[in-house]
C-alpha cells in the first residue's frame, strides 16, 4: 500500500507562484495529495510563519518544508528529493 504524501504550496497568487503550483502539479504521483494555500489568508500565514516560511512561492511535504524553498526558489530536482512525485 502506497502513503499518501501531504503537499502544501503556499502561494500569494503570483506568476512564480503559478510556475511553482504548475511544477508540483507535473511531478506530483497519485500518492500525493496537492492543497494550495493562500498567503492573503491570516490563518495560513500564521501556520507558515510557524513552519519559517518567509518567502512565497513554499513548497511543504508532510509537515515539513522543503530545503530548496528557503533559499531559493523551488525546482524539480529539490522538490523531488523532498519526496514528490515518489508514490
Amino acid at each position: 500500500m502506497t502513503t499518501k504524501r501531504k503537499i502544501e504550496i503556499y502561494s500569494a497568487g503570483c506568476p512564480a507562484c503559478q510556475d511553482t503550483i504548475d511544477l508540483v502539479n507535473r511531478i506530483a504521483c497519485p500518492a500525493c495529495e496537492i492543497r494550495v494555500l493562500d498567503m492573503n489568508d491570516k490563518k495560513v500565514s500564521r501556520r507558515a510563519k510557524t513552519l519559517g516560511i518567509h518567502r512565497v512561492p513554499a513548497v511543504v511535504v508532510d509537515g515539513v518544508p522543503a530545503d530548496c524553498c528557503a533559499v531559493s526558489a523551488p525546482d524539480e530536482k529539490s522538490l523531488r528529493a523532498a519526496g514528490i512525485g515518489q508514490g
